[in-house]
């Protein structure tokens, strides 16, 4: 189970990141264009949004059935760079990533004007994507 789980953690990263991009990529095209917010914006922003919580749910059982994860939290291993990575900035630098995804998402529907719809999108995705880029521990991925 843990294996399985593991490699769908891994694998699923590339729909966050795609949908994370895509959210991006419609919402610089609106912005540019000057276009209005339509429903369709919407579920693209949601492509972003959705799989970013699938992760989240496999990452938190991830943590808890792991030897990396919580079964390894001790004052050593905080001591070790890549153990500290598993037990907290991966996860900590996630659920902050998630959140902001989620307010960008929930500001974006609740606004009124167009720009500052897109704008939200932009300004909370892109700092969500920029997080993940820089805590996903890249020396874990499959074929790595």
């Amino acid at each position: 189970m843990y294996t399985g789980l593991q490699h769908l953690h891994s694998y699923m990263t590339y729909l966050v990141l795609l949908g994370l991009l895509i959210s991006l990529v419609g919402a610089l095209s609106g912005m540019s264009g000057n276009k209005p917010f339509t429903e369709k914006n919407r579920k693209m922003s949601l492509l972003g949004l959705i799989p970013a919580h699938l992760q989240w749910v496999i990452g938190v059982i991830l943590y808890f059935v792991s030897p990396l994860g919580m079964a390894n939290v001790s004052g050593a291993a905080m001591k070790d760079s890549i153990s500290r990575l598993y037990i907290l900035e991966h996860p900590l630098t996630m659920i902050i990533a998630v959140v902001l995804i989620t307010v960008g998402y929930a500001r974006a529907k609740r606004l009124q004007d167009n720009k500052k719809r897109f704008n939200s999108i932009l300004i909370f995705y892109g700092l969500a994507l920029a997080l993940i880029l820089i805590r996903i521990p890249w020396n874990a991925w499959p074929g790595n």
